[in-house]
């Protein structure tokens, strides 16, 4: 039987039945979205692994680092699967009958669609003077008119990306809502896929014709278009599965005054806005990025070996727990709404930390097996490795702060991560200017390294004062204890590496990759048998669902 608060809660998502509720334990829908993730980041990094190939850390893949940035950052902003868009209509969905569904997000389409066909129209009359204003660097480099060039018509082609990422966003939290986490999670898997294809297409038409100076134009051009077509099947897909469960369809509806619009604009607006600081703050570190050569590019190859780790984690944790929080608002439930945190916090540090370690560790074999082939030269490794380090030290504190601000959303305060982040924008330049000088390219990863710390440290305090105080020792402890775990693995790993490495020939793929494994198991082996010894009952609890939801008898 359920206890009248488990009825009430059950009662709030009427559209999701009580089986359905009580089968998507967190553990289960954890898996379901993980698996599916993997497949989406693995696709997602063999992608960039082409890029690279084709182009290394040359002009063409220095320009698309440069035009991707804002249509790269609304997908990111707008269609991700954490971000305002999602986050605002599954706070709302999850709240209402499934018959009020269909109407709420037509109507949220046709306004959200309206907004951003006007920005698409901007950035394609524009793209010339977005990009001039955003890489001033590019001035003293002697190639930078060329990037600028191909920048800008790559930036053209990209732009109908703002109005696509809006309706995939709003088609993420839609379908999750409806307890479809497969699908939205795998979908951007095609976006990579057109990529890939474009670049075998520029293989088979142009070969090693792709590197000279004649064809950089045009193989700008046609990795553009692979990036559209990507997101524009990602968001028919969406529709598709949308229409098909009756939760909307591509209609205009122009009911704006229903009061579920004005509840999903009053998260979603101050969220996009706080969110939309992080782009600032990315559009801070491309402009001193163009100072540098090969350091755009190198952040986007560097940025996308950790996300593809952190995109998965980031996935498993808040995917189940962001409906947990929105059912959990009530002063009475604030307990359990705790102790929710709680247990996305500890799994961050569980998942998030030992990566950390082993990617500071083992920066240049992964860098080597991962990219060095075809124009990715010994430079490009070594300057995406040293990147790569950089990241390593700020996974932990980059989920942390996201699963903290999924906590404001879900208590109906935009306004307090907006703020924060509006501080972060100065406290970012600071540390850009500063750490550049001493550290290089590295020393931007390092600046947003330090606003994601200083966001984390901020939104911790503000929660204390939100919910009338939080356990500040509970929950420090493990994720001390899971730190120090992680630095001893880190410490194993790169041990193990130099001794492996007299034994082993670091020439060839088959090698390169034996020796990262030995280094990196050694690492997570000795990780695990710490987070084991601490008995920690969030990860015990995870780890054996999820022990049983993939390896059922």
């Amino acid at each position: 039987m359920f206890s009248d608060k488990r009825r009430l809660n059950i009662c709030r998502v009427p559209f999701v039945t009580q089986e359905q509720k009580v089968s998507r334990s967190l553990a289960g829908i954890a898996g379901i979205v993980a698996v599916a993730t993997i497949i989406s980041k693995v696709v997602g990094l063999a992608r960039q692994v082409a890029i690279g190939a084709a182009f290394g850390t040359g002009p063409v893949a220095d320009a698309y680092s440069f035009a991707y940035i804002i249509p790269g950052f609304l997908l990111i902003l707008l269609g991700g699967i954490n971000g305002p868009f999602y986050s605002a209509i599954v706070s709302v969905l999850a709240k209402r009958k499934k018959e009020e569904a269909a109407p709420l997000v037509e109507t949220m389409t046709t306004l959200v669609g309206g907004v951003l066909l006007v920005v698409t129209i901007i950035l394609a009359i524009f793209a010339g003077n977005l990009i001039e204003v955003t890489t001033p660097g590019l001035d003293q480099r002697p190639d930078g008119e060329l990037v600028k060039a191909i920048a800008t018509k790559q930036l053209q082609i990209m732009s109908p990306m703002a109005i696509l990422a809006g309706l995939i966003g709003i088609g993420f939290g839609t379908l999750n809502v409806a307890n479809q986490f497969w699908l939205p999670s795998i979908s951007p898997l095609l976006s990579s896929i057109t990529v890939v294809i474009a670049v075998a297409f520029l293989w088979l038409q142009l070969g090693t014709k792709i590197y000279t100076a004649e064809y950089l134009m045009y193989g700008g051009a046609v990795l553009a278009i692979g990036t559209l077509a990507g997101a524009l099947l990602q968001w028919l897909v969406q529709l598709v599965a949308q229409s098909r469960i009756g939760m909307g369809s591509f209609r205009l509806r122009f009911d704006f005054n229903q009061p579920g619009v004005r509840e999903v604009m009053k998260i979603m607006l101050p969220a996009t806005f706080s969110s939309g600081m992080l782009y600032i703050n990315w559009q801070i570190n491309s402009i001193f990025a163009s100072f540098i050569p090969a350091a755009a590019s190198g952040l986007n190859y560097a940025n996308l070996l950790v996300q593809t780790p952190l995109g998965v984690i980031s996935n498993v944790v808040l995917v189940p727990l962001l409906p947990i929080f929105s059912r959990l608002t009530d002063p009475n439930d604030w307990h359990e709404l705790k102790q929710r945190i709680r247990q996305g916090l500890v799994l961050s540090a569980f998942t998030m930390l030992p990566l950390g370690a082993l990617m500071i560790a083992l920066s240049n074999p992964i860098v080597r097996v991962v990219y060095k082939r075809g124009a990715f030269d010994q430079a490009a490794s070594d300057m995406v490795s040293s990147l790569l380090v950089a990241y390593g030290a700020g996974m932990f504190v980059y989920l942390g702060r996201d699963v903290l601000v999924r906590v404001f959303y879900a208590l109906g305060d935009g306004e307090t991560p907006f703020r924060i982040s509006l501080f972060n924008i100065f406290l970012n330049v600071f540390l850009d200017w500063i750490l550049i000088k001493s550290f290089g390219a590295p020393g931007l990863v390092l600046a947003t390294v330090g606003v994601n710390l200083s966001s984390t440290l901020m939104l911790l305090w503000l929660l204390d004062r939100k919910l009338n105080g939080i356990p500040w020792r509970e929950w420090s402890i493990p994720i001390f204890g899971l730190t120090v775990a992680s630095v001893v693995a880190g410490f194993a790993s790169f041990f193990t590496l130099g001794v492996v490495q007299r034994f082993l020939t670091t020439d060839g793929l088959l090698s390169q990759l034996l020796l990262l494994s030995i280094s990196g198991l050694v690492g997570l082996v000795i990780f695990g048998a710490i987070a084991a010894w601490m008995k920690l009952p969030e990860v015990n609890v995870f780890v054996t669902r999820m022990r049983q939801k993939f390896f059922k008898k």
